[in-house]
């Protein structure tokens, strides 16, 4: 029997889990594990033009965008007391946007802005510097992070999750002292992505011969999500193709990068993500 292909997020003290079908996201809560199932079609199944390349890439990007954020809300909600209320839908909207204009501050803005001073000339030159400091950006970034106790135990439950799909897609039984076996690092991790984001970034943004900040900066932006669409059809065919040297070469930047973004999780937290896989099966 075919596999299905299996996504996933670390959530607050826990895992969610996507398959083709459905979303479950499980989370630990004191002694007991405490699951949320519900049925999903992702966008790019209900029209066939949704699945043109470049273009599925950037639609399932952004309906995975909403759903983490639907279940981290979720999750959060589960570790708070229920005196302290739960999160409404326009504290969830204004977080969603914050978050979409650091991103665009830190990683677009900042890079340019700091190249500026070393390099005044719009060129390939200018780009290369450009993304070098994106890169160093987001590696500090990630490290910073992960000094936080709080956002320890997330990338410990990142780890999980892609312990229990790699266990999964090799064909073993899902229980704790397999799943351990395996890996905290997967191919089609979200890290990986960014990274591909970053690097495919360097070329794109060199069309972009206008000096003039209030128009190359918005040209960046604008070039996003071609970009991400771009970096969504090279982990699939990394998916595809696992053997290709050329492939392998082009992921290992990202695949090295998720020693960032994951931690070895304890039996506790796999048992989490091996619930919430079997729930999504």
């Amino acid at each position: 029997m075919k596999k299905q292909e299996i996504g996933g997020q670390a959530v607050i003290e826990g895992v969610m889990m996507k398959s083709k079908k459905r979303i479950v996201t499980s989370v630990r809560k004191g002694k007991k594990i405490i699951s949320k199932k519900r049925e999903f079609t992702p966008i790019i199944q209900r029209k066939r033009i949704y699945r043109l390349p470049i273009l599925r890439g950037i639609i399932s990007l952004f309906e995975l965008m909403i759903v983490g954020m639907q279940e981290l809300t979720w999750s959060a909600d589960q570790q708070t007391e229920e005196h302290e209320g739960k999160m409404k839908w326009w504290q969830i909207l204004l977080t969603f946007i914050i978050s979409i204009g650091a991103v665009i501050g830190i990683f677009i803005v900042a890079p340019y802005y700091l190249t500026k001073i070393f390099y005044s000339q719009i060129n390939i030159w200018f780009n290369l510097i450009d993304g070098l400091f994106r890169v160093l950006l987001f590696v500090l970034y990630l490290a910073a992070i992960g000094l936080m106790k709080d956002m320890k135990r997330v990338f410990q439950y990142h780890g999980a999750e892609h312990k229990a799909v790699n266990c999964y897609e090799a064909d073993e039984k899902l229980t704790v002292s397999n799943v351990k076996k395996y890996s905290t690092i997967h191919s089609r991790c979200g890290t990986s992505l960014l990274v591909f984001v970053i690097i495919i970034s360097i070329l794109l943004f060199s069309l972009i011969k206008d000096p003039r900040w209030f128009v190359n900066i918005p040209f960046r932006i604008l070039f996003v999500p071609i970009i991400i669409g771009i970096s969504y059809e090279i982990i699939k065919l990394s998916t595809k193709f696992k053997n290709s040297l050329v492939l392998k070469t082009l992921m290992a930047p990202g695949l090295w990068t998720q020693r960032l973004t994951t931690r070895e999780p304890d039996s506790k937290q796999i048992e989490v993500a091996i619930k919430s896989l079997k729930k999504a099966l």
